[in-house]
């Protein structure tokens, strides 16, 4: 039962990805050369180690598809964000100029009142948002 749960674990970050491409696709976006906006690289709600954290994994193959990837981050220090990601704060004008937000991790910093209401696509893997323009996990 252990090792069954671990290797669903060790793929989630590869399904969330093929879930990301569909969702691109189905709004005739190509992941190569989309703006994702990646909420939260921590390992685990208001912390900040990304050490083995699922999230940087996510964000990482994401990259090596051809995606420009943002990073806000609250917890972790600049310099501990992948190689490629650029981090950045949470505004109106970084929601809007992402082709998808992709929620990983649910600090309690984040205001999801705004991300959904100034976002045009967010993947949630928190179900921490509801709206129309909202894709769930």
């Amino acid at each position: 039962m252990v090792s069954a749960a671990n290797e669903i674990n060790d793929h989630m970050p590869d399904y969330i990805v093929r879930r990301v491409q569909s969702g691109l696709n189905d709004r005739r976006l190509a992941v190569n050369g989309a703006r994702v906006l990646v909420l939260g690289l921590a390992y685990k709600k208001n912390v900040g180690d990304i050490r083995e954290s699922p999230a940087a994994v996510v964000a990482r193959q994401l990259l090596g598809l051809g995606a420009e990837v943002r990073t806000v981050e609250p917890h972790t220090e600049a310099g501990m964000v992948p190689e490629g990601v650029a981090r950045v704060d949470l505004t109106v004008e970084e929601l809007a100029r992402a082709d998808v937000v992709l929620l990983l991790t649910d600090h309690d910093a984040f205001d999801y009142d705004l991300i959904v209401e100034t976002a045009s696509y967010v993947f949630d893997t928190r179900n921490r948002c509801r709206g129309p323009n909202v894709e769930r996990l």
